[in-house]
Formats: structure tokens, C-alpha cells, sequence
């Protein structure tokens, strides 16, 4: 195996190491890969590694054998953005590993830290309490659930009842029962949740309380460790979201997400029923049920900051 040529530096305490992200991220993505999936002959019925061998992937990305190696070691300070482009097509990445995979192999320097308060605009606020009879939700970082309406409390629960680190999407799917009720594909969700954190991960390493979050959920829950084991990464920008309400039954939500401008961490999250739906008649439902609703504990009055 080859050395490192420069001395590495330790994480920080409480980080998440960059060198390993990195080199466990490459060897997944090469390992999904079949030979015959990008052209290759496969010369052999036994492989002894899973997917395709490093000289493979460093043949097909146009880089020596060695200078992958190093690579996939975790060592990518002085990787270019044209062999990390080549790399990403070579593995066959989509837009948002590839941009995960400059991340881990080029990070910034952050002039703020990542566990600096997370800050929300009094208009966004406003915007999420003016949208009635719409499920809306402001995310931030390490899944952190900002602020929320009322129909959001009506059917995802009132969350104002929970402490503000359980506020949480990544603790409310893999630590309380009641949400893999919730969720008709509540695999799906975990996955979404998964990725969307290890896409955290790439930006803020040195984020304690991402480390933290990763550590308590790695201990407490298996399909949390399964999951983040994979490094899958992506981005689920808009589908449908399907629930098994306790007061309504089934829903079926179209799910819509915006990045803020100013604040590109934090992301607005829609949901909405197709007119004169089932569904959209559930929805009118809990917004008539209003007090009702939030006793059954699935609701509350207003939009909601920790």
C-alpha cells in the first residue's frame, strides 16, 4: 500500500474524519460498478474485490494506478478539478456525489463555524404562516426542523412539544416508532434523511454536533448505522411523499423543495394535494379540525421555532 507523501493532520475533536468520507466514498462508488457497465471486458468469473479493481477505474478516468491509490487513500489536497471531473465520470456520479466528492476532496474553509445558530428571517416566518392549507417546512442543517405551520403540525405532529434537539427529521425517523407508522415507505424517508447528512457531513466535517447527531443515531439504531454505511448522497428535490395519517388515513403529497438564496443550507419544503384529490380533502379536513386536531397530537395553532 502506498504511503502518504506529506504528513496528515488529525480531525478536530468531535469532527467527522475527511480522509476517511473521502477514501470510503470512492471505494462504494467503485465497488457498485460491474466491468461490463462501463465497456469493459470482465476476464474472469471471480473477482476478489466487489465492482471494479482501482487499476480499472484509474484507466477509465485517464490517472496512474498509483495517483488513485493515493486517492481513494483519502489523500485529495492536491487534486485538480479536472481529474475529480474525470473520476466523477468515470464512477458514473450523479450532480449532487459529484459535487459531495469536491467537497471531501477539496474542502473550504469556513469563516463561521458549523455549529454556529442556524438563523431564520422574520418574513420566512411570516411566508409559513400566510400558506394555509399547505404543509410547509423550513430545514437546515443535520436535518434540524426550524420553523413549521400549522398544517405541517397537523400532519407531521407538534413537534413545539419536543425539546428543541428532537426537532430533529434524522432523530423523529430512526428513534421514535410512531413516524415509521407515519410514512407508508418509510425506507425511503431514512434514506432521504441518510444522504441528506452525509451531504452535511462533506460540507462541515468539523461540525460537532453533526458528529454528535451521527454518533448517537449510529449507537441507537441499526438501519441508521446500515444506511450511513452506504455513503449514498442525493437530493430529493420534489416526488411524491406517501402517509398514513391516524386521524385521515392515507395521503398522497406532492413534495416541492427550495434552497434560500441568502441562505442555501436551509431549505423550504412543500407539500401539496392534487385538487379535488382524496387527499385534498384530507388536508381541508385537519385545517377545520384546528384545536381538535392538535389534542389528537397532530397539530398545533401557528407556525413554530424552537
Amino acid at each position: 500500500m502506498d504511503e502518504y507523501p506529506e504528513p496528515v493532520h488529525e480531525p478536530a475533536a468531535g469532527a467527522l474524519d475527511p480522509r476517511a468520507e473521502l477514501s470510503e466514498f470512492l471505494r462504494t462508488r467503485r465497488a457498485r460498478l460491474k466491468p461490463e457497465d462501463v465497456g469493459l471486458p470482465d476476464y474472469g468469473r471471480y473477482r476478489r474485490v466487489p465492482g471494479l479493481r482501482r487499476e480499472e477505474l484509474a484507466q477509465l478516468a485517464g490517472v496512474s494506478v498509483a495517483y488513485y491509490t493515493r486517492l481513494e487513500q483519502g489523500n485529495g489536497r492536491h487534486v485538480s478539478p479536472e481529474v475529480l471531473d474525470a473520476i466523477a465520470r468515470a464512477l458514473r456520479l450523479s450532480d449532487a456525489e459529484h459535487a459531495h466528492l469536491t467537497h471531501l476532496a477539496k474542502p473550504k474553509q469556513k469563516k463561521k463555524p458549523a455549529s454556529r445558530a442556524q438563523q431564520v428571517r422574520g418574513p420566512l416566518r411570516t411566508l409559513l404562516d400566510t400558506m394555509d392549507g399547505v404543509p410547509a417546512i423550513l430545514v437546515g442543517r443535520r436535518s434540524d426542523i426550524l420553523v413549521w405551520n400549522r398544517m405541517a403540525a397537523a400532519v407531521f405532529g407538534d413537534w413545539a412539544e419536543l425539546p428543541a434537539r428532537e426537532q430533529n427529521w434524522a432523530r423523529l425517523v430512526f428513534l421514535r416508532p410512531e413516524y415509521r407508522d407515519l410514512f407508508v415507505d418509510w425506507e425511503l424517508k431514512a434514506s432521504d434523511v441518510v444522504s441528506q447528512l452525509r451531504m452535511d457531513a462533506g460540507s462541515h466535517p468539523n461540525d460537532p454536533l453533526l458528529s454528535a447527531l451521527v454518533g448517537e443515531l449510529s449507537v441507537k439504531s441499526e438501519e441508521f448505522r446500515r444506511l450511513w454505511a452506504t455513503h449514498d448522497v442525493k437530493e430529493r428535490c420534489h416526488g411524491i411523499q406517501r402517509l398514513h395519517h391516524p386521524l385521515v388515513g392515507e395521503l398522497d403529497l406532492r413534495l416541492e423543495s427550495f434552497h434560500q438564496a441568502d441562505a442555501h443550507e436551509q431549505m423550504l419544503v412543500t407539500y401539496h394535494a392534487e385538487p379535488n384529490s382524496p387527499s385534498a380533502e384530507a388536508l381541508r379536513l385537519l385545517a377545520s379540525w384546528g384545536a381538535d386536531a392538535t389534542q389528537a397530537g397532530t397539530g398545533t395553532s401557528s407556525a413554530r421555532t424552537p
